[in-house]
């Protein structure tokens, strides 16, 4: 089997609502859907969605990488040794994770196509645990959440992962009200994205947050201070997650070697698809350290290849793959019962893209007859 031609298409996903975290607010999110044929007619579909503060990639950077620099380089080849497929990427462009994610969430949708198996057998298999995901909040006003959070808990979400970050006495007051208006029962977690910035404030505000019984504290601190949170580790009680700060496995090591976080947030965006990131589980794993597969806010594409990885590893406790959700129109048709998402034992991703709503949302195409 052979690639033998590669559709690129930015496209501009419509948000129910503004999703605003510390560093960025968006209105619609941006992907590059990746269309790969093959010469015995299996099509395989990929996402890319970058993140400037993240893996320093732009849609604009991820359509010019694919175009000039990976397609290239993967044009011609079996599709199903994806192995191969890296080993040619990595050769070609370092890092670029988002951009490699497009190829190789494609590549497992073809081999899932081709062995007519779901992509989590070609891992390993599927756990038995229901995949999960939280309801996700904005950074909003106190009042605001509170409504928020009570209404999720009625939709028949049993987990809160609120975004703060922006100001130190309304992020407190943020989970407080969380807390107030959803009781004890319900989790919730926070997820910083690198707002409280210094190891001193960080510090500070995890103490403040103790008394209302957060999950775990994700990326308190900017992305270059992965040794810090051994500081952080050692000054609070509450469990901490890496995100930002985690992209290779030797940040996989360096936090491994100080024990200084109980989680880590892999992303196939920011390791360059599902290859590396079970890679990057299988290693944590090692290490006695739990998984979460983290969001880019994906479409069904990007989403469904996340939750097969999370089937696939024990030891990958959470999912946060709720794109979909936010959505008004969506290229896929992944499902969920909440707080459970749908995956199913179709072929590969097990998702089927509409192609309408594709051309639909489309901003520019590339293909063999140029930019459209």
């Amino acid at each position: 089997m052979k690639i033998t031609k590669i559709d690129i298409n930015y496209i501009e996903l419509p948000l129910k609502e503004p999703f605003i975290i510390s560093y960025a607010s968006y209105d619609t999110m941006p992907a590059v859907i990746t269309k790969v044929y093959t010469d015995v007619g299996i099509i395989g579909f990929g996402e890319s969605i970058p993140d400037e503060h993240v893996t320093g990639e732009s849609v604009h950077s991820v359509f010019a990488a694919l175009k000039h620099q990976l397609i290239p380089v993967i044009m011609g080849k079996d599709p199903r040794n994806i192995q191969g497929i890296h080993d040619a990427m990595d050769k070609q462009l370092v890092r670029n994770g988002a951009a490699k994610a497009a190829i190789d969430i494609a590549c497992y949708d073809i081999l899932g196509k081709y062995s007519n198996l779901p992509i989590y057998s070609l891992l390993g298999g599927r756990k038995e645990q229901q995949p999960t995901i939280p309801k996700v909040l904005s950074i909003l006003d106190p009042e605001v959440l509170a409504r928020q959070a009570k209404a999720a808990v009625k939709e028949g979400y049993e987990e809160i992962k609120m975004k703060l970050g922006t100001d130190q006495y309304k992020d407190i007051q943020r989970v407080k009200a969380v807390r107030d208006a959803v009781g004890e029962r319900i989790k919730i977690r926070v997820d910083i994205n690198q707002g409280w910035g210094s190891v001193q404030k960080a510090t500070q505000m995890m103490q403040a947050l103790e008394p209302y019984g957060v999950s775990w504290v994700e990326q308190p601190i900017s992305q270059g201070s992965l040794s810090m949170f051994r500081s952080l580790k050692e000054n609070s009680s509450l469990p901490l997650m890496a995100d930002e700060s985690l992209i290779t496995a030797q940040d996989l090591r360096t936090l491994a070697e100080h024990r200084s976080v109980d989680y880590i947030n892999i992303k196939l965006m920011k390791s360059g698809g599902i290859f590396p990131s079970q890679k990057l589980a299988t290693q944590a794993e090692l290490f006695g350290i739990q998984c979460q597969i983290g969001s880019m806010v994906e479409s069904s594409i990007g989403s469904a290849a996340g939750f097969h990885v999370a089937l696939s590893r024990p030891n990958i406790v959470s999912t946060e793959l709720s794109g979909p959700t936010k959505f008004t129109k969506d290229i896929g048709d992944l499902t969920y019962s909440l707080p459970y998402v749908h995956i199913t034992d179709k072929p590969g991703l097990g998702v089927v893209v509409n192609e309408d709503v594709l051309e639909d949302l489309c901003v520019k195409r590339e293909t063999e007859e140029g930019v459209l």
